[in-house]
C-alpha cells in the first residue's frame, strides 16, 4: 500500500513493477506498506461448491496444490509462466489482477473459470464477477480504500475440456504477445458450454463472447469453427507495441481459436506456451 498523506492509504500492485517504480520516483508517495505474509489474505480454502484463493497467494503456491492443478489446470499452468521460480514465490495473484495489465498471465484463466473477485474496505466486502473488474488499461472498480480479499472459482469444469497457450518470445520471463484460454462441453459433437478469454488483444484482458454465442448450441463443424474465427476477428482490439502488430495479434488469436476448437473436436486437452 501507498501512503498519500497522513492516515491515508491507497491500495497498489505488487511485485516487481511496483519495485521498479518505486526506485526510480515515479510512485505519487515516497512511503509503502508491505502486506507481504498476512494470513488474513495468504489462504487456499477449498470449500464443497468453490476454491477461495486470497489475494496474497503467490504463483509459487497456486502452482504447487492439487486441488488447484486437478480441478483449474489452465490457472495452474498459467502460474508457471510467470517470471522466474523466485518471481512466482513473491508475485501475488492480487498483485497481478490489480496492476491491470492487458497481458496478465492469470486473468485469461480466471475468467474462463467464471472467478469472482471480493474486495475489503473498513466498510465490509462486497463479491462481484471477475469478468466486470477490468475497466480499461489500468484502470478497474477497485475503490481508493479497497483491497482485494479474494478470489472464488466455481467447481464445476471437471467434465470440461481446457485450452491455454501464450505465445511469447520466450516460455517464460517473457510478456505476452497473444495468450487464449477456453473451457468447452461437446455432447455428441453439439457445444453445449463454451468459455473463451485471451490476454493482449484488447486494453484490459476480455472474455470473448461474440465467439462465444457464435458457437454456442451449435454442432462443432468446420461452418461454426468459420462462424466463431469471424466473431473473434470483429470482437478484438489489439495494438500495434515494441512486441507485435495488431494484426499479428488478431490473427494468431484466431488461430489459437482454431486450435482449441479442433481438440475441442478431438476430445484433447490442450494448450501450451511457445
Amino acid at each position: 500500500m501507498m501512503a498519500d498523506a497522513p492516515g491515508q492509504w491507497t491500495p497498489i500492485a505488487g511485485g516487481t513493477e511496483l519495485m521498479v517504480a518505486h526506485a526510480a520516483g515515479r510512485l505519487m508517495a515516497p512511503k509503502l506498506v508491505s502486506l507481504w505474509g498476512l494470513d488474513e489474505l495468504s489462504f487456499i480454502h477449498v470449500d464443497n461448491d468453490l476454491i477461495s484463493i486470497g489475494g496474497g497467494v503467490n504463483f509459487g503456491q497456486l502452482r504447487r496444490h492439487e486441488a488447484i492443478a486437478a480441478e483449474f489446470p489452465l490457472l495452474s499452468r498459467a502460474a508457471g509462466w510467470l517470471g522466474s521460480i523466485a518471481n512466482q514465490n513473491r508475485a501475488t495473484i492480487a498483485g497481478n489482477i490489480v496492476n491491470g495489465s492487458p497481458a496478465a498471465d492469470a486473468p485469461p484463466a480466471l475468467l474462463v473459470y467464471e472467478a469472482e473477485i471480493e474486495l475489503i474496505s473498513l466498510g465490509g466486502t462486497r463479491r462481484i464477477p471477475y469478468s466486470e473488474f477490468h475497466l480499461g488499461y489500468k484502470r478497474s472498480l477497485l475503490q481508493p480504500d479497497e483491497l482485494v480479499l479474494s478470489l472464488h472459482l466455481p467447481r464445476r469444469f471437471g467434465s470440461h475440456r481446457g485450452y491455454l497457450r501464450k505465445v511469447g518470445t520466450r516460455n517464460a520471463m517473457a510478456i505476452t504477445k497473444v495468450a487464449l484460454a477456453g473451457t468447452g462441453l461437446v455432447q455428441e459433437g453439439r457445444v453445449i458450454e463454451i468459455r473463451l478469454a485471451a490476454a493482449s488483444v484488447a486494453d484490459r484482458p476480455v472474455r470473448l463472447t461474440a465467439a462465444e454465442a457464435a458457437l454456442r448450441g451449435k454442432m462443432l463443424n468446420a461452418e461454426s469453427k468459420a462462424e466463431a474465427r469471424s466473431a473473434l476477428l470483429s470482437e478484438v482490439r489489439p495494438i500495434d507495441d515494441i512486441r507485435s502488430t495488431a494484426n499479428y495479434r488478431k490473427h494468431v488469436a484466431a488461430n489459437l481459436l482454431d486450435e482449441f476448437l479442433n481438440e475441442l473436436m478431438n476430445g484433447i486437452d490442450g494448450g501450451r506456451s511457445k
